[in-house]
């Protein structure tokens, strides 16, 4: 094994561990921390190849796998979605890639389950932390008067909160600016003529979802333009088509609509062709988490982008922070910025 150590470049990784030994990240480190799980053979196995490649464990993931905490080398995530949406959905999965990104850089591991609702997600973070399973856990998708954060808190779980902080309690939070990228839209539409703008939100329990229509009611009526629309789903196509057809069937139907997702924006563009409607000599759309989505169809959608790769990694490194006990602030990631692109422009003369 000699040969592959002095060809490798870079610095080792536990992952160059694991696949010189053909075993699992986490075997490596049960092995190199002495733990019960893998056999006297395998462990042998591994501390060949930590011995071969040099390999130290990065003072994260040593602290990790010594602190009071407990919880080795993993973090937890778990998500309220059915996993057919989920894998469907672009933001979660840049989300957790860029979570990835840093668990990679300090050799540990994500632990990802996928739940039916809020009692669950609470009974598995439960069950992880009192295992020892994790070393702490990333909570997405906060509500208003989200049970999880009275609950998690109360059992010391460490824990970084996607979400603003008016919803998050004590936690320490990262979130995106959803109040001015909402103004900054609806001002863009107001600028090219739209007076009756509507919205294809997510699910009405959310705290992001409450956020944005309240920014839309704020801003419509700040800019003298006709009371918005707002019709919540559960960030499926489907339902973002349903609302599209029920918004576009009004009497007096929008010139815009904003989408709280890119999968519903998509679907949203088919339901306009479907009814033969021009986007965006008829309909102007915009669509929210710009992705490649966007900008493979025809007109490529305009869109609220913002580096969700990069705000993955940040609410990790926080993570890392909380773990540590090194107090880190809650803070902003970077306000969405509006890209304009081929599904805007200017409302038609007669828009009934």
């Amino acid at each position: 094994m000699s040969e592959g150590r002095e060809h490798r470049p870079g610095r080792v990784t536990i992952s160059d561990v694991a696949a010189l030994a053909g075993v699992s990240r986490g075997a490596v480190s049960l092995a190199f921390n002495n733990r019960p799980g893998v056999s006297e053979a395998t462990r042998e196995r591994i501390m060949a190849a930590v011995a071969e490649l040099g390999w130290v464990p990065s003072q994260v993931a040593i602290k990790l796998s010594g602190s009071a905490t407990g919880a080795g080398d993993t973090v937890g995530l778990v998500i309220a979605r059915p996993a057919r949406q989920l894998g469907l959905e672009p933001f979660y999965m840049e989300f957790i890639s860029g979570v990835e990104s840093v668990l990679e850089e300090q050799g540990c591991s994500l632990l990802l389950h996928l739940v039916r609702d809020t009692a669950q997600e609470i009974a598995v973070h439960r069950q992880w932390w009192k295992s020892r399973r994790i070393a702490g856990s990333l909570l997405v998708d906060i509500q208003r008067d989200d049970p999880r954060i009275t609950e998690l808190a109360a059992i010391g779980l460490p824990a970084v909160a996607v979400g603003h902080p008016s919803l998050t309690g004590g936690f320490t939070s990262v979130w995106t600016d959803d109040e001015t990228a909402v103004h900054e839209a609806v001002r863009y539409l107001a600028v090219l003529g739209h007076r009756r703008i509507a919205r294809v939100g997510g699910h009405p329990a959310l705290g992001h979802t409450a956020i944005r229509t309240a920014a839309l009611n704020a801003i419509v009526e700040r800019l003298g333009l006709e009371p918005a629309r707002s019709i919540t789903t559960d960030y499926s196509g489907e339902q973002g088509a349903r609302a599209t057809r029920s918004l576009l069937s009004a009497h007096e139907r929008p010139t815009a609509i904003i989408y709280d997702n890119d999968v519903m924006a998509v679907a949203g563009l088919s339901v306009a062709a479907e009814m033969g409607l021009s986007v965006p000599k008829d309909i102007s759309l915009i669509a929210w988490d710009d992705s490649q989505l966007c900008q493979l169809t025809h007109p490529n959608l305009s869109a609220m982008s913002h580096d969700v790769f990069g705000f993955g990694a940040d609410v990790t490194r926080r993570l890392f922070d909380v773990v540590h006990r090194r107090n880190p602030e809650s803070g902003p990631a970077a306000t969405p910025v509006l890209l304009p692109r081929g599904s805007s422009a200017p409302p038609p003369r007669d828009p009934a």
